[in-house]
């Protein structure tokens, strides 16, 4: 027997240079971060990042091996994990933190991009070498990207051929080898050199027959074979989450996937031995991998990034911005320029100066006086309220005076990042802006980031249960249980609940499916407003593809992938009170004839206070959540600053950092400060000794441990990091001796320490809480002396708020006001005012208010009204609309001025069914008109007429549901006497408006209900809402019974006991409601629109279709 000789020796190294990552939406099966880390672990030479006509996730896969290279200690976090809400500036999501391996290389990483050619089954892997190439590939893509739909891209192998010089191309041919001849011979004569086939596994036991085939092609063709693992996963565990993909993205079921599922877990991230056993007869297709990784030299970190110089051909930019500063000076200072403020401008102008950022300042400028120019109402917020350049330019409002300016806050040298400027503009006229931008700057020149979407647990529940086969209602019931934007997967005490077995296998593996796909991209979406502006062309830096919206492009990459790279970015933000406040201010001149702008308004008004006192706050800009509400009368503001520490103190630092109640007790005059001496009083002299801002930290770490300006910023910026990696002592050490030093006791030294370090993740800055106190300050002006004025403009800005226009209407009823119904006669598109005959002012409701209704059918109808339409008929003939149009107008009740009831109105528009009018019988006064004999209609009771005005309107003129229904419900108290009723145990019912479950309050949530005669706040406790769940989250009416607490005018009911009273709601209804949808059979053959097939709903389904909350998280 011989013996068998030995292998031949294998590849010291591989390189992986065909990798799918998540960011092929519906596909890859592994984050970048996942992939990156399994690649070190198995000691890879290179990767490559090739997602399909995307460069998408290559940022995160950059930034994870920038955090291996930088600290080897520190683990690594999956990004998608875990993200901090916009609007809340929370945290949202479970961090997945990944144990980072002992390795002592690795691994480079290779940007590139797979990509799929409409004319050509060879699919091909392009690397650039070069940041030349690299600029070709991001053009490419964004050619495919901009002729194609969102999310699509349509490129030719003609586009390849025009740019691919300096690129690596590697062939994926299909199964028919013969196909890819044709490609390959094509690009090799244009790119000699570059052109190679790939070889990819198929893992179905024939690998070594097509390795062997398509080693004579590349033979053939000219184009030696290289080896490619075409990788879906990093671990061969992501098996399943792998063929859940495929359905989800074939739209079938796990039991219908057929050959489409992943034959085995063999499609892994794997290390140099694996492929080596697999190219054992082709050694040298492993070891061109190598030099294939070798030659593609480009890294993302060579992307310089130009920001237009803002040159107008007549000043350089620091010229320009120190005259534009200077004319601020005069403008805002016209009666002499205070020393602090001239000392505060050069200052910044001089660092900005050595930063090179002038431009940027000029930029924002620009943005600001383009809108102001078009009368559209901006503010700009965050940290730009800590710069007397951004106050000079009128970016912003807020004064030197008003707050402890810390402008290392907002730049410094230190950091040498750009400048955080966020603008607020008009939520319906930011359009206006954007295209704007566009305009100037060019579409190749600007674009908006992107925003990951991502799976949460709903959709996971959703998605994931329908492949695997479980029931719509059981999908349903399980998401129904989900609270927001929760990302804790399925909780099996909820399945039980639900009559499910955890146990069962099917069930199990859906709920680990289910967990693995929470944090898994979606979609790309577009970013708020962040807008990215280059010099040069910026699809040379990453690809732009069109957004859903008309008009509108947005790069591939999100604002961290920004921020990791160092690119400027220019926020231009939308808020829904500014653009309540214009409307006011253009009611307010056409009604009074007072003309004001933002900084008009009379300032430091008693009444507003007094109003904002008893916490009449409904509709007011920060201050209307139940939290904020109940907190004004305990804070009692009297003063501008005290708005500035309201909007602030509700807030996650605050709460979290224990410094809420000894504020409160010290503004209550209950305990007297306790400042830690004479120089430190001064910081938090206007908190009473309490630090609430992060501006407040940093001048504590000058003020009280030496610490230089630039050193208390890295102080309060590098505090959540600390702490993660377990160094804070470090800084705990420096600060205490520096307090030391200065004559402070240890005692005090420590808990100084201990109040920043317990904010530091939260505290919100001084600057932002000052930009939105003034328009909280403004609104509230508004509302306490011109509320008729107020409460129009809050409606015709919807949707927005805590607030639907049901509670909004109430309240203007409650202040007096009153409010008219919606009538074809009246009424415009916007909610109107109407003078009464005694001179005050009434609103009448407009058709916006109307469910479905369309703008342009409400001009229609104004345009055409003339002195007033006598019937249904005139308005169909002389405004020409749809009967569909008329139907929704009728179930609106808004022929009720022409004396008709909502049925008569009804039975006379079911006689139009023709489109438009023939012109025969165009002329009513002809005597050709449409006339119905006249039938008497059985009349509708209330409970009816207050059901159809919500679901036509969502609100009711008429009477409250709870009026109707109180004589039904046994034991329960009105809202209003709440005030007054004895302590104890007392119950309540009412219609849920609000929702709360804010991440500081640890599990507890806050409910309004509603009843006819006011609102209630509730508390429910943790064990009570695992209790009550379902009835908390799908509850519209709901019976509370609990217990009393009282703090003067500000009343909490504990809940212990939640009952579902939703099906009551559908006794309002019509009393026949099995009948409705069932017509008698057809006699004739004449043809008959089709009706929608009746569906069943359970009456707690319809109550929250016709009563729907707004619920925050």
């Amino acid at each position: 027997m011989t013996r068998p000789a030995d292998p031949p020796d294998l590849p010291t190294g591989y390189a992986e240079l065909c990798v799918t990552s998540n960011f092929t939406f519906l596909t890859g099966a592994s984050h970048p971060e996942e992939l990156v880390l399994r690649a070190t672990e198995l000691g890879l030479s290179a990767i490559a990042i090739t997602d399909r006509n995307t460069l998408a996730g290559v940022v995160r896969a950059w930034s994870a091996l920038k955090t291996l290279r930088e600290d080897a200690q520190e683990a690594l976090r999956v990004r998608s994990s875990h993200q901090t809400d916009p609007c809340s500036r929370q945290e949202v999501g479970q961090p997945q933190d990944l144990a980072v391996p002992a390795a002592e290389l690795l691994p480079r990483l290779i940007t590139g991009a797979r990509l799929a050619l409409m004319d050509d089954p060879v699919e091909w892997v392009a690397l650039p070498t070069d940041r030349a190439a690299y600029e070709r590939l991001s053009r490419l893509l964004t050619l495919g990207k901009r002729r194609a739909e969102k999310g699509r891209c349509e490129l030719t192998l003609a586009d390849l051929e025009t740019h691919a010089k300096g690129m690596i191309l590697i062939a994926l041919p299909t199964r028919d080898l013969a196909r890819a001849a044709r490609p390959l011979q094509r690009l090799q004569r244009r790119f000699p050199g570059s052109v190679f086939l790939g070889a990819t596994p198929r893992y179905d036991g024939s690998d070594q027959a097509w390795f062997d085939a398509c080693a004579k092609l590349a033979l053939r063709m000219n184009t030696p074979m290289v080896a490619a693992g075409d990788v879906l996963m990093h671990r061969a565990a992501r098996r399943q989450l792998a063929d859940v993909l495929t359905c989800l993205r074939e739209g079938c079921t796990i039991d219908a996937i057929g050959t489409r599922a992943q034959p085995n877990a063999e499609r892994r991230l794997k290390g140099a031995p694996d492929m080596a056993r697999l190219y054992r007869r082709h050694p040298a297709a492993l070891r061109r991998t190598l030099e294939i990784a070798a030659r593609c030299a480009f890294d993302l970190s060579e992307l310089s990034y130009d920001y237009p110089d803002e040159h107008d051909g007549h000043e350089a930019p620091q010229q320009r911005l120190t005259r534009l500063a200077h004319e601020g000076l005069a403008r805002r200072y016209p009666g002499g320029v205070p020393d602090k403020v001239q000392i505060l401008m050069s200052k910044e102008l001089r660092v900005v100066g050595e930063l090179g950022f002038a431009a940027y300042f000029l930029t924002v400028h620009d943005i600001v006086a383009f809108a102001r120019g078009r009368g559209i109402l901006c503010q700009g917020r965050g940290s730009a309220a800590n710069s007397v350049l951004c106050y000079l330019l009128g970016i912003t409002d807020v004064s030197p005076d008003l707050i402890g300016m810390v402008f290392e806050r907002f730049i410094s040298r230190y950091r040498g990042e750009p400048p955080d400027i966020d603008v607020d503009f008009e939520h319906e006229r930011r359009e206006e802006v954007i295209q704007w931008i566009y305009e100037k700057y060019g579409r190749h020149r600007a674009g908006l980031c992107a925003t990951v979407i991502h799976f949460r647990t709903r959709a996971a529940i959703r998605e994931v249960g329908k492949v695997m086969g479980l029931s719509q209602d059981v999908t349903a019931a399980l998401s129904g249980q989900i609270w927001g934007q929760a990302h804790g997967g399925a909780d099996p005490e909820r399945i039980r609940e639900l009559g499910l077995d955890p146990q069962d296998r099917r069930l199990a593996q859906t709920i680990g499916l289910i967990g693995e796909i929470i944090g898994f991209p979606r979609h790309l979406s577009q970013h708020v407003g962040g807008f990215i502006i280059t010099a040069g062309r910026l699809d040379e830096l990453c690809p732009i593809e069109n957004a859903a919206m008309e008009g509108r492009t947005v790069i591939e990459w999100d604002k961290d992938d920004i921020d990791a790279l160092g690119i400027l970015k220019v926020d231009v933000l939308s808020l829904g009170m500014l653009t309540c406040i214009r409307k006011s201010f253009a009611l307010l001149e056409s009604h009074e004839g007072i003309s004001h702008t933002l900084d008009s308004v009379p300032q430091e008004d008693r009444a507003t206070y007094r109003m904002l006192q008893r916490a009449d706050a409904v509709g007011v800009f920060q201050v209307e959540s139940r939290a904020q509400m109940n907190f004004l009368p305990r804070m009692q503001p009297k003063t501008f600053y005290d708005l500035v520490i309201e909007v602030a103190i509700v807030r996650p630092g605050p709460i979290q950092g224990g410094m809420v109640q000894p504020y409160i007790r010290r503004r209550q005059q209950q305990e007297e400060p306790e400042p830690f001496g004479p120089a430190l009083q001064e910081v938090t002299a206007k908190t009473l000794g309490v630090p609430l801002f992060q501006e407040q930290a940093m001048q504590i770490a000058v003020v009280g441990a030496g610490y230089t300006a630039e050193e208390a910023d890295r102080l309060r910026r590098s505090l959540a990091s600390f702490r993660r990696m377990g160094t804070i002592g470090e800084h705990r050490d420096r600060f205490i001796r520096g307090m030391l030093r200065n004559g402070y006791d240890l005692d005090a030294a420590q808990r100084c320490f201990t109040q920043i370090e317990g904010f530091a993740d939260y505290g919100f800055p001084e600057s932002h809480a000052a930009a939105f106190a003034m328009l909280t300050y403004v609104s509230s002006w508004l509302k306490c002396h011109h509320p008729a004025i107020f409460g129009c403009a809050l409606l015709n800005s919807q949707p927005m708020g805590f607030y639907a226009p049901a509670q909004i209407v109430r309240d203007m009823r409650e202040h007096g006001i009153e409010v008219r119904p919606i009538c074809v006669n009246h009424s415009q598109w916007d909610n109107v005012l109407e003078r009464r005959a005694d001179g005050r002012l009434a609103l009448r409701l407009g058709f916006r208010q109307i469910k479905g209704f369309r703008e342009e059918d409400a001009g229609w109808i104004a345009a055409a009204r003339g002195n007033g339409y006598p019937d249904p008929e005139s308005l169909w003939l002389r405004a020409g609309l749809l009967p569909s149009v008329l139907e929704r107008l009728a179930e609106a009740d808004a022929f009720a001025g022409m004396g008709l009831t909502r049925r008569d109105a009804l039975w006379q528009v079911k006689a139009i069914r023709a489109p438009a009018p023939l012109p025969l019988f165009a002329d009513p006064l002809d005597g050709e008109g449409l006339r119905e004999p006249d039938v008497v209609l059985p009349p509708m009771h209330l409970g009816e007429e207050v059901v159809e005005d919500y679901v036509a309107m969502r609100l009711s003129l008429r009477a409250h549901p709870m009026e109707l229904l109180r004589p039904d419900i046994d034991g329960i108290v009105p809202h209003s006497e709440l005030v007054t009723a004895p302590l104890g145990h007392v119950a309540v019912c009412g219609l849920v408006i609000t929702r709360q479950r804010p991440g500081t309050a640890s599990g507890v949530i806050f409910m309004t209900l509603e009843d006819e005669t006011g609102v209630s706040n509730v508390v429910v406790w943790p064990k009570v809402y695992e209790r009550f769940r379902r009835q908390v989250l799908g509850g519209r009416l709901l019976r509370v019974s609990g217990y009393l607490q009282r703090e003067g005018i500000v009343v909490h009911l504990i809940a212990q006991r939640i009952e579902d009273l939703s099906s009551r709601l559908g006794e309002l209804g019509h009393p026949l409601d099995d009948a409705i949808g069932i017509t008698n059979p057809a006699a004739d053959e004449a043809p008959r629109p089709q009706r929608p097939a009746p569906s069943a709903r359970h009456p707690r389904e319809q109550a929250k279709r016709l009563f729907p909350s707004r619920d925050f998280h």
